[in-house]
C-alpha cells in the first residue's frame, strides 16, 4: 500500500508540467491567448502558445518518458544499473544517423511525418548497439566496466565521425548543425512532434507489451528461462523498442542523454522494483524532467535559451559518477 502513493504522483506531476510549462517563457503569456485561440481568433500571443510553446512542452515529456523508459528497459536487459541510451551508444548512432540525414538531399525525402533522418537515426542505433553487443560478448560477458567502456567508446567515435562531417558543412548551416548536435527542443513544432511519435510510440509500446518479462530477468537470465521466459526473444525486443525510442528522439532533438539514468532509479527508491509499475512511472518523471528542464533552459537565461542537453548532462553526470563509484 506504501507504494501505491508514488503513481498517482508521478501522474499528477506530469498533468501539472502539461498546463503550467506552456506559460513558462521569455514572452509573457495572458489566459486571454489561450482563449482567443480555442475559439479561432487567433492573436500573436495565441500562435505563441499553440504553435511554439505547447508543441515543445509535448516534445518535451514524449522524448523525456521515451528515453526513460529504454533506459529503464535497458538496466533490466543488461541487470546494469549504469545502462541508458547514452552510456550504451545508442544515442550516439542515432545521432550520426540523423546528422547524416540532415546534411544534404537526404533531408529532403519523406513519406508523411516519417522521412530519412529518423530511418538514418534507427539504423544508427542498430549499427551502435551491435558494436557495443559485439564488443561485450569477445570480452566474456556483460559487467558493468565491459558495457560501459564499450557504449562510452562507440559514443566517443560516433560523436568524432559528427565534428568529421560537420566540416564539409556549408559555414551558413554550421550554427544550426552545432545548435542542435547540444541536444534541445528549440526546433519544435506539430510537425517535428509528429516525426518523434512515428517511432518514439511503437518503441514504447513494444517495451509496454514485454514489460512483464522484465521482474523475471532482473533475478537473472537462468531463473527467468526457468519461468518460461524467451530470453534471447526479449533481448531482441527489448533492443528494438529502446533503439525506436533513442532513434526518435535523436533525429528532432539531437542527443540528450541521462534522462534514461535519472528518471528510472528515481522511479525505483519512490515506487519500488515491480517493472509494471516502474516503465509507466519512468515515462511520466521522465517526461516532465526533460519538459521542465527545457522550461528552466528558457527562463534562467531569457531571452536566450540553454540547451536542455546540456542541463540534462549537468544533472545526470554526477549521478552516473556516483552510482559507477557504489557499484565498484
Amino acid at each position: 500500500m506504501k507504494r501505491s502513493c508514488p503513481s498517482g504522483l508521478f501522474l499528477a506531476g506530469f498533468l501539472l508540467a502539461l498546463a503550467v510549462l506552456p506559460w513558462v517563457g521569455a514572452e509573457p503569456l495572458g489566459f486571454r491567448s489561450f482563449l482567443s485561440g480555442v475559439f479561432g481568433e487567433w492573436t500573436p500571443e495565441s500562435r505563441i502558445f499553440f504553435h511554439i510553446r505547447l508543441p515543445r512542452v509535448l516534445m518535451g515529456l514524449l522524448a523525456g518518458g521515451a528515453l526513460a523508459m529504454a533506459g529503464a528497459a535497458l538496466q533490466v536487459m543488461f541487470r546494469n544499473p549504469l545502462a541508458e541510451p547514452w552510456t550504451l551508444g545508442l544515442a550516439g548512432g542515432a545521432s550520426l544517423g540523423a546528422f547524416v540525414a540532415r546534411m544534404g538531399p537526404f533531408a529532403r525525402v519523406s513519406l508523411g511525418p516519417f522521412n530519412t533522418s529518423q530511418a538514418l537515426a534507427l539504423a544508427g542505433a542498430a549499427v551502435a548497439l551491435g558494436l557495443v553487443m559485439s564488443m561485450t560478448r569477445r570480452s566474456g560477458g556483460a559487467g558493468t566496466p565491459t558495457l560501459l567502456l564499450a557504449g562510452v567508446t562507440v559514443s566517443v567515435m560516433c560523436g568524432g565521425m559528427v565534428m568529421v562531417l560537420s566540416g564539409l558543412v556549408s559555414p551558413d548551416k554550421l550554427g544550426g548543425f552545432h545548435r542542435w548536435l547540444l541536444g534541445g527542443l528549440d526546433a519544435a513544432d506539430w510537425r517535428s512532434l509528429g516525426a518523434l511519435s512515428v517511432l518514439a510510440l511503437p518503441g514504447m509500446a513494444l517495451l509496454a507489451g514485454i514489460s512483464r518479462h522484465y521482474n523475471p530477468l532482473g533475478l537473472g537470465e537462468e531463473m527467468a528461462a526457468g519461468q518460461g521466459v524467451e530470453v534471447a526473444q526479449i533481448r531482441r525486443w527489448t533492443a528494438v523498442g529502446a533503439g525506436m525510442a533513442a532513434a526518435g528522439v535523436a533525429a528532432v532533438a539531437g542527443p540528450i542523454g541521462f534522462v534514461g539514468l535519472l528518471a528510472p532509479h528515481a522511479v525505483r527508491r519512490l515506487a519500488g522494483p515491480d517493472m509494471r509499475k516502474v516503465l509507466p512511472g519512468s515515462f511520466l518523471l521522465g517526461g516532465v524532467l526533460l519538459a521542465g528542464c527545457d522550461a528552466m533552459g528558457r527562463w534562467v537565461a531569457a531571452p536566450l535559451e540553454i540547451p536542455v542537453g546540456a542541463i540534462t548532462a549537468v544533472l545526470g553526470g554526477p549521478l552516473f559518477l556516483a552510482l559507477l563509484a557504489r557499484k565498484r
